[in-house]
């Protein structure tokens, strides 16, 4: 049985101010081609299918034209919710949608009942934990001491009484101890929110959600597949991908992944102002992907951000790198000023506070206001 691991698609995010839907909606589309190429029997979801607890009209049509093209082509479905996810308006109508293949967890509520499926190995078995806390388990173990997201998970796991002889499958949505993470996704203060990996050992794959980099943590079957896009330009040199999981017996599986080419990439750019809107620099890429610019200029640009949008239409993000930016002074309380000119304590002011001395067009900018104050004053 061929599966297809995918996650966090956030549908109806939002990147600094950027509405990311025709993106999305792009690279669905490919997530689709790939999935029928690959002759896919499952497609596994694994949390924050939604940006937002409460998605917008766009973002529920969206992943609905997604789930009805897979309906379509008879590809079985499992979601789950992740921690932006609402699991009552995500599960929403999930009783009705088994029947078109399309397997939804609910609330967690104490219990995860297998979804099994049969090929010409045998069953596997296939289990729906979304996104959980401890405070939401605890009263489902009333006898366990549940202090942790480790003693939540495990204790989830201990419940579903797995057979370790079949072949089993467990989709859930949490950090696991050790993986890399990036600025898109939402931290815990202190990392109270890890889960040691050592309590999936009973799965033969594990898909997980949360965390936006593709990536194993310890063995091969214990798998964050990733965003299908980047989401903060902490992930620019991410390559995006889909993971494949081929089943056959027990023991045996084989892992690949398929790159994904999105509608615009994220791109992060750095030097002068001269030089990043001199022609030959930009004429040959693509200047519709999502840029971040690092200008290193020493004095500011005005108005950057509006003359660098007539070339690169999707800046998302400038900012500046430079002695003013990269300076750590603060500027103390005042010294004895009696024998300095307002000219000079301006000049030492602008210096602590830029790293960089006036400029002699700013000095005699400077000079010609103080003596128009002063001559208003008189």
């Amino acid at each position: 049985m061929k599966l297809i691991h995918l996650s966090d698609l956030h549908i109806g995010k939002r990147v600094n101010e950027f509405s990311m839907l025709e993106d999305q909606k792009y690279i669905l589309k490919k997530i689709i081609g790939i999935i029928l190429k690959e002759k896919a029997d499952a497609v596994l979801i694994a949390g924050d299918v939604y940006d937002k607890s409460v998605p917008s009209a766009e973002a529920v049509q969206l992943f609905d034209d997604f789930l009805c093209r897979l309906a379509e082509h008879k590809v079985e479905v499992f979601i789950i919710s992740g921690n932006h996810d609402s699991p009552e308006r995500l599960s929403f109508g999930g009783r009705l949608m088994e029947a078109e293949g399309i397997h939804i967890s609910p609330v967690y509520g104490g219990h995860v009942e297998p979804i099994t499926l049969t090929d010409g190995y045998g069953e596997l078995n296939f289990y729906l934990l979304p996104f959980i806390k401890p405070i939401s388990v605890k009263r489902f173990f009333p006898e366990d001491e549940i202090n942790s997201y480790t003693d939540a998970v495990s204790a989830t796991i201990r419940e579903m009484n797995i057979d370790p002889t079949a072949r089993n499958i467990l989709l859930t949505h949490q950090f696991v101890t050790g993986a890399s993470r990036s600025e898109s996704e939402e931290i815990s203060v202190g990392g109270s929110d890890n889960v040691d990996a050592s309590v999936f050992e009973g799965f033969d794959y594990v898909a997980l959600g949360h965390i936006h980099g593709p990536q194993k943590i310890g063995r091969d079957t214990l798998r964050y597949c990733g965003t299908p896009l980047k989401y903060s330009f902490s992930e620019a040199g991410h390559k995006k991908s889909v993971t494949v999981v081929e089943f056959k017996e027990k023991g045996n599986l084989t892992l690949g992944t398929i790159p994904l080419e999105p509608l615009r990439d994220m791109r992060e750019i750095r030097g002068t102002y001269a030089d990043i809107t001199l022609k030959s620099n930009w004429e040959n890429t693509n200047i519709e992907d999502y840029i971040h610019i690092t200008l290193t200029d020493e004095e500011d640009i005005p108005d950057a951000i509006g003359k660098l949008r007539v070339i690169y239409p999707n800046l998302m993000k400038l900012d500046y790198d430079n002695r003013r930016t990269r300076s750590s002074g603060t500027v103390g309380a005042a010294e004895k000023v009696e024998s300095k000119s307002p000219m000079e304590l301006f000049a030492e002011f602008y210096e602590k506070q830029n790293n960089s001395p006036l400029s002699e067009e700013q000095s005699a900018f400077m000079q010609g206001l103080i003596a128009e104050i002063w001559e208003g004053e008189k």
